[in-house]
């Protein structure tokens, strides 16, 4: 079993502001094209998919590549983002980029 500090743990769902059902919407829509459109479980960049299987764990089941992305996200939202993140509007690919990693920046913080 690996262990996930309380601090990345909270980070992380505090910075994944999507629900996993947003996530996984938003991955399928992404990817969706007029003539083709990837398997549900394809859908998105490979983080994205890291990010909404992350979401489907309990904390017990997390491996140590889930740890080790969740502290990637964590570190990118941050880069992109202020560390307050409150809503803030963007150009688009900036907030599709985010929403690809669960975070959507217009989403207010609960």
């Amino acid at each position: 079993m690996v262990t996930v500090d309380d601090e990345l743990w909270d980070e992380f769902h505090r910075v994944v502001n999507m629900t996993s059902r947003e996530l996984g919407d938003w991955l399928r829509t992404r990817d969706a094209g007029e003539e083709v459109e990837p398997m549900p479980d394809q859908a998105g960049t490979p983080t994205g998919r890291e990010v909404l299987s992350i979401l489907g764990k309990r904390r017990t089941d997390l491996t140590g590549e889930d740890v080790h992305v969740m502290g990637r996200v964590v570190e990118r939202v941050h880069e992109r983002r202020r560390d307050d993140l409150e809503p803030t509007a963007g150009q688009a690919a900036w907030r599709h980029r985010l929403m690809s990693l669960g975070h959507d920046p217009l989403k207010p913080a609960d």
